[in-house]
């Protein structure tokens, strides 16, 4: 039989038109025989994830999305289809969730669980909704922007105090302080100047002071055996003196000084002769008394010595008048 021309081109067509949708298909990750290992998961918010972008465990891909489909019509879970590549243990305590990529389009993370137990053809894969990656900056940082503004608030509050306490006299009080600080910011300028000088290498004071201070070490350096020596005499004195009975010589000290204040004890009493002499007046009375006569005795000894002598080669005894009061020591 033969075949006409338009049933060739019909049946090319036909052809060609389903290799296209294969072709499409088979691009897009999809099969229409549902033939591979798949596994699901719901989420309530796909971030723009579409069918063909890739999952990844670790960083490895290990499928792509191969449909995504909502469960019902209130849009609250959409569940996506996942083609693995070959057969993978999962763990059926893992966790999906769909992380954004500022430079791409969305992919799946797939964080693997603990549990022994694995994941069947066809099963669901717990998920979570991660926030993305702007989304967790902007978390963060709107309380840092909720601080700023409070921040600015209180200071524009301050501004306005500030400006409300500014009075003309007041800003010229703050004119003056400056003009102050303006004065104490030259003497310090002034002062540094005079520091440098000191500090001036040749002929600065505390160069001089250093000189002079190199000098006096020097001479000590010098004297450094004479130094050494005092030192050995100044250590031979102590040692003798820690040597010496000390202690023996205070006790005889105090010994002595109990010794003299018994003296003065029994001198201010009276109980002894000297205590008598030096606190009765009676007693002083009577040595006066008793001087001056021997001392006018004396005196009549001297004036009229043949009134004692009881022999006389020529002449008599001296029966003149007796003294009654000391000769004047200044007449002859």
């Amino acid at each position: 039989m033969k075949i006409s021309n338009e049933t060739k081109v019909g049946a090319l067509t036909a052809i060609a038109i389903t290799l296209l949708i294969l072709g499409y298909s088979f691009l897009k990750g999809r099969s229409l025989f549902k033939t591979g290992n798949y596994i699901y998961a719901k989420f309530t918010d796909v971030k723009g994830l579409q069918v063909s972008n890739s999952v990844y465990v670790n960083g490895f891909q290990i499928g792509n999305v191969i449909e995504i489909e909502n469960e019902d019509a209130n849009l609250n879970n959409i569940i996506v289809a996942i083609k693995l590549n070959t057969s993978y243990n999962i763990p059926d305590n893992s966790v999906a969730s769909i992380k954004d990529n500022p430079l791409g389009s969305p992919q799946i993370e797939i964080k693997l669980g603990t549990s022994k137990i694995y994941l069947k053809k066809g099963a669901t894969i717990p998920s979570e909704n991660s926030l993305g990656m702007f989304s967790a900056i902007t978390n963060q940082l709107t309380p840092t922007t909720d601080q700023l503004k409070a921040t600015l608030k209180e200071l524009e509050l301050t501004l306005q105090n500030i400006n409300s306490i500014f009075d003309p006299k007041s800003k010229s009080n703050l004119q003056d302080a400056i003009a102050n600080i303006n004065k104490t910011t030259l003497m310090l300028a002034e002062s540094t100047t005079s520091l440098n000088r000191m500090l001036e290498k040749q002929n600065g004071s505390i160069a001089k002071t250093m000189d002079n201070v190199n000098s006096i070490t020097s001479n000590l350096a010098n004297q450094n055996e004479k130094i050494s020596a005092t030192l050995t005499n100044i250590k031979t004195t102590t040692e003798n003196l820690s040597e010496a009975d000390l202690k023996g010589s205070v006790a005889s000290f105090k010994k002595s000084i109990d010794n003299l204040n018994s003296v003065i004890a029994k001198m201010n009493s009276t109980d002894g002769s000297l205590g008598l002499m030096m606190n009765d007046k009676k007693l002083y009375n009577n040595l006066n008394n008793s001087v001056r006569s021997a001392n006018i005795l004396l005196d009549d000894l001297r004036a009229h010595p043949k009134r004692y002598l009881n022999f006389s080669v020529f002449g008599k005894k001296d029966k003149g008048g007796y003294l009654i009061a000391p000769l004047d020591s200044t007449k002859n």
